[in-house]
């Protein structure tokens, strides 16, 4: 029983006896007597075959494992296919919001300007005696001075974004 588990693990997970023997620190033919029941591992090197075909030793010295089918081979083909397609479908959910994101950051940073540009800077004509007009004014000329070497930058990088987002990879 040993030696059918210790096979048949090691060809479901895809390893050579050579790839094995080395994780082990053993010679190819020590695994393939395993293997073919002509002699078996000590107790720690049955930890160690366990540890490296990531399996409990338990799983080693039970039941016979059974190697997978075409129609389990099929079955989680067609899962993971499946998967496949729902990460794909939010893959592309995600690259749609982006360039949704990224468009209004273009049209909000161009709304901006646009204002700044028709509305102008009126404070600089308010009387800056009265407090709360000084307050206000002193605001509004922060807001555009930030606004003025913002929304360039802004504008810039979300068209760079939009361009990079919009590509077929």
């Amino acid at each position: 029983m040993l030696n059918e588990n210790i096979k048949a693990i090691r060809r479901a997970k895809g390893i050579s006896q050579e790839e094995l023997a080395i994780k082990l620190n053993v010679v190819r033919q020590t695994l393939s007597k395993w293997e073919r029941g002509l002699s078996v591992p000590d107790s720690d090197m049955l930890v160690a075959l366990s540890e490296a075909l990531d399996t409990p030793v338990s799983t080693l010295l039970g039941e016979t494992v059974t190697e997978p089918t075409a129609d389990d081979l099929r079955a989680l083909s067609e899962k993971l296919e499946v998967l496949n397609l729902q990460f794909a479908r939010k893959a592309a959910a995600r690259r749609r919001a982006l360039q949704v994101l990224l468009a209004l950051l273009c049209v909000g940073a161009l709304a901006v300007l646009a204002a700044m540009a028709v509305w102008g800077s009126p404070y600089l004509n308010w009387d800056y005696a009265n407090p709360e007009e000084a307050v206000a004014g002193t605001m509004l000329h922060g807001f555009e001075w930030l606004a003025v070497r913002l929304a360039p930058i802004v504008l810039l990088a979300s068209l760079v974004g939009l361009v990079f987002a919009c590509r077929r990879v």
